[in-house]
């Protein structure tokens, strides 16, 4: 596409932006009404598996969608993402328990994994590296603008109808989306004589889906040491090797072995799988805090989400346009983690709404100076005709961090949150329901489930439907839940800040080769 004239590559854009859109603002809007809807679907002990089947099924997608879109061209394929995308939130919508909720998602993350990871390769295809970097700045300030709408929207939804209609609502711009995809993106020829590696696929979606099952059962619903865990491991590293000795023999690899060499491509890979992991396992409890320990609605902590949004819209794109003015990239890298660090370690002892926004303004500042810096490094180490490969490694590898963080962080929420609850009741500092006759006292204790204080209008209901005498019980018992809730999110952040750490290690290790602005294939050399 690089014959396209300015103007055409900005329409193209703009189409690609649309697309960006349509799957971020469905993601981004229930993220704060998603603890609602899992307690209306009796469901909190599978919650991490909502999130987790998704970015399974959409790092699956990534990069099996990198080497055929190569092949292929990439219009087909977002085509192809869109519609499946559109097919999931429908019946996400229609479902009636947690477990059609969970396959359901799996299927939208699935399109939402192609979706996501041909629009970057398409923006890589358009523009060259220094350039690039303005547009990608820009549309993770798109991503950014959906973050800052889609919880608060999303909120309001869940607050005053029905939670279905936040899947479906979104679905015209689907349309819109694929119609300008459809008519403004150019056709690509196949490239002649590329064979597809069925086998090296196969193996490698093997691999990731033996390997995120492990973590995402791990500690929930087996033994970290149990057989089916160690097989499951044991199956990923068998299937790793299996996958290895293709890769070495194919004409054209999935995922070529070549990129490994390359310590530029293997560092941001390493720095996205750790970053990522450390802020999407911690991220996906925040909602957690604000609705389940302060008590507040989905429109509410909306709202306290929103600055932590507008933090990273206005600095992914000054750092995109930062980058493409010097092409320097590693100041922001360094800068960014470093932030998301503090970021991290003040959800640590957050103890108030204003502690809450103060740190998620912090974090949204270091991830508007990170984020943007990762795949485009990547993409700038090697030559064009391995772009599509070295995006899906790059995205890959961030979907692996998030996926095996949400899992690793659901286990250390779970079990802190059984031992912590454990411990209040054991020291005597929780509820005394000693004074209760044992039916009473019976009835009281099925109340201690933290999962009650994330269903506001239902704990309203329970508090309005007891007796006088049980009022009192039931208050303290959810004073005791709420402070059990708030130290174990503290264990989750603290693990959290604690992988950013190692990640913030590893980025100094990243040699910085200036970003490409002339039209040639070969990669920079490294320096």
């Amino acid at each position: 596409m690089e014959n396209l004239s300015q103007r055409q590559k900005v329409i193209v854009m703009i189409a690609l932006m649309a697309s960006m859109f349509f799957a971020a603002i469905n993601q981004t809007l229930v993220s704060s009404a998603m603890p609602r809807i899992i307690a209306m679907l009796d469901g909190m002990e599978y919650y991490s598996w909502v999130i987790t089947i998704y970015m399974l099924t959409s790092t699956v997608a990534t990069v099996l969608v990198g080497k055929l879109s190569d092949i292929y061209g990439r219009k087909p394929f977002l085509l192809f993402g869109i519609v499946i995308f559109m097919l999931g939130a429908l019946l996400t919508g229609l479902s009636t328990n947690i477990f059609q909720m969970i396959t359901y998602r799996g299927i939208q993350g699935l399109g939402g994994g192609v979706l996501m990871s041909v629009t970057t390769m398409a923006v890589g295809d358009l523009f060259m590296p220094r350039e690039r970097a303005k547009w990608t700045g820009l549309m993770m300030a798109i991503f950014g603008f959906s973050s800052v709408i889609g919880p608060t929207l999303g909120g309001v939804m869940i607050d005053h109808m029905e939670w279905k209609w936040l899947f479906w609502t979104f679905l015209p711009l689907g349309i819109v989306a694929f119609a300008m995809i459809w008519r403004m993106f150019p056709k690509t020829p196949r490239v002649p004589a590329e064979s597809i590696d069925y086998w090296g696929s196969l193996f490698l979606s093997l691999a990731i889906i033996a390997l995120l099952l492990g973590f995402s059962w791990g500690g929930s619903k087996y033994a970290w040491d149990s057989i089916e865990i160690l097989g499951l491991f044991g199956a990923a590293v068998l299937f790793t090797i299996i996958l290895i000795l293709i890769e070495r023999k194919v004409k054209s690899p999935v995922l070529p072995l070549s990129l490994f060499k390359n310590w530029i491509v293997t560092n941001s890979n390493l720095v996205g799988f750790i970053m990522n992991a450390g802020m999407m396992g911690a991220m996906v409890y925040l909602p957690f805090f604000v609705q389940g320990v302060k008590g507040l609605s989905p429109t509410q902590s909306g709202f306290v989400n929103m600055p932590m949004s507008i933090t990273m819209i206005v600095l992914s794109s000054l750092v995109g346009r930062w980058m493409s003015k010097t092409g320097k990239y590693k100041r922001y890298a360094i800068a960014g983690i470093f932030v998301m660090i503090i970021g991290m370690l003040m959800m640590v002892f957050m103890d108030s709404i204003g502690m809450a926004i103060a740190s998620m303004c912090v974090f949204g500042l270091g991830l508007g100076l990170g984020m943007p810096v990762f795949t485009l490094v990547a993409q700038n180490a090697v030559p064009l005709n391995q772009l599509g490969v070295v995006t899906a490694s790059a995205t890959l590898f961030r979907n692996l961090g998030g996926t095996i963080g949400i899992a690793v962080f659901g286990s250390i929420m779970n079990s802190t949150l059984k031992r912590n609850l454990e411990e209040k009741l054991a020291s005597g500092e929780g509820v005394d329901l000693s004074k209760l006759d044992p039916q009473q006292a019976e009835q009281m204790s099925a109340f201690l489930n933290p999962q009650i204080l994330l269903d506001q209008p239902k704990l309203k209901t329970i508090e309005a439907s007891l007796p006088d005498g049980f009022q009192t019980y039931f208050a303290q018992m959810m004073d005791m839940l709420r402070s059990v809730l708030s130290d174990t999110l503290s264990t989750v952040f603290l693990s959290g800040a604690g992988l950013l750490v190692a990640a913030l290690l590893l980025v100094f290790f990243l040699k910085e080769i200036p970003l490409r602005s002339a039209e040639k294939s070969e990669a920079p050399k490294e320096s």
